[in-house]
């Protein structure tokens, strides 16, 4: 594997997150580069608390992440599996709002983390913050993308505008069932990345992916030149060597907090940088 170079600069630089372009084009051409498939874990916002999250993500970036999927707590997660819901769960029995995650972005940006943060979460609390002023908050913050799980295209009109007024990215989620006119309305509106749902279900880690994954990838592909990232049952380097036949990136969850729910609360991020690695095929577990 290449070698990978730190992604948390010095934390002075972090002072003009605000001001910074969108970090997800560049980061997949530097992949591309490199000639390898872009990984990028999540992490739930507040789970096990909200100072161990941030660590987790820290160590995370300095094992080599190349982006972070940051999850935000929600009472009725629909297509999250039982490990992401359970995260999910703790965090809000802490109290976590939508407004701490916002804090936990912008403490990231402070402390030099230059990788791209995507905030994945439901409806629901960006429409009653206020879309706008959400997309525009997570942008000071230093945020690059959004995933909604539970927008669909055809509604996503002023989510769409506001992510394209402040050049972020508002990434649409497509699965093995979306029809060709879906896949292209989607490849329309798609910046950043379009998440390519591996399997019909909800999140979950898997022994093994769809025998059709790469067809369904080059069916996507046919539409678009956005780059592609799969998720839902990603749990093995040869899970991501495989998507990186079609795809340009691969996000893994529940593998991750299941190997993390292994060890003590104070273990967690030493044991997220130990999957991460295992998961570019640098180390066992």
């Amino acid at each position: 594997m290449p070698e990978t170079t730190s992604t948390i600069a010095p934390a002075d630089s972090a002072a003009t997150a605000a001001t910074e372009p969108n970090r997800l084009p560049g980061m997949f051409a530097r992949v591309a580069a490199e000639g390898r498939t872009a990984i990028m874990p999540f992490a739930t916002a507040g789970y096990p608390t909200m100072a161990i999250s941030e660590q987790i993500i820290l160590a995370l970036v300095e094992a080599g992440a190349d982006g972070i999927e940051i999850g935000i707590p929600f009472s009725d997660p629909i297509a999250d599996g039982t490990a992401v819901q359970r995260t999910s769960q703790v965090s809000l029995d802490q109290g976590t709002r939508l407004t701490d995650v916002l804090d936990l972005v912008r403490r990231l940006r402070a402390q030099g983390v230059t990788v791209p943060l995507m905030l994945m979460g439901y409806l629901n609390p960006p429409r009653k913050y206020g879309i706008e002023r959400y997309v525009a908050d997570a942008t000071a913050a230093g945020a690059d993308g959004f995933i909604v799980p539970d927008l669909p295209v055809e509604e996503s009109d002023a989510f769409h505008a506001a992510c394209v007024a402040h050049g972020r990215s508002l990434i649409y989620m497509v699965a093995p069932t979306s029809t060709e006119s879906r896949l292209e309305a989607t490849a329309q509106r798609a910046s950043g990345f379009i998440y390519c749902v591996a399997v019909t279900g909800v999140t979950g880690a898997r022994e093994s992916l769809s025998a059709t994954l790469g067809a369904y990838l080059d069916r996507i592909r046919a539409h678009t030149d956005v780059p592609l990232v799969v998720g839902f049952g990603i749990s093995k380097p040869e899970h991501v060597q495989e998507v990186g036949q079609h795809a340009n990136g691969a996000i893994v969850a529940s593998a991750l907090i299941n190997y993390m729910d292994s060890v003590p609360d104070a273990e967690k991020p030493a044991a997220a940088a130990r999957f991460f690695r295992y998961m570019q095929g640098n180390g066992e577990l």
